[in-house]
């Protein structure tokens, strides 16, 4: 990866920490929800790989809406091309930042 590469990479995964999960209230990146971050095409696609916090999570339509909106924001990014995944199936005792398993009360 060039020194640009890993600069967008880290734009992307700090603009997406302004998508929130509304049921928990905490954003997406922190919940370990967001698996993969890749810039392809010299820097004008953003291919992100993310999970749900349940395959039948009824606002996955409105996140998967959201990351691509905020993902498109980042400068240079043309296409944002999302991948949904639940292998490996969400777990926040081991995906979720130490801030959001303190709001989710695991210790």
């Amino acid at each position: 990866m060039t020194e640009t590469t890993t600069t967008t990479s880290e734009e992307i995964r700090g603009v997406l920490k302004t998508v929130f999960d509304p049921e928990i209230g905490i954003n997406i990146v922190d919940l370990g929800l967001i698996y993969d971050i890749k810039v392809e095409d010299e820097g004008k696609t953003a291919a992100i790989t993310y999970t749900l916090t349940t395959p039948a999570c009824p606002v996955g339509p409105m996140l998967q809406a959201q990351i691509e909106q905020v993902a498109g924001t980042v400068e240079g990014i043309e296409e944002v091309k999302l991948e949904l995944v639940f292998s490996p199936p969400w777990d926040p005792r081991e995906m979720a930042s130490d801030e959001a398993q303190f709001e989710l009360g695991i210790f």
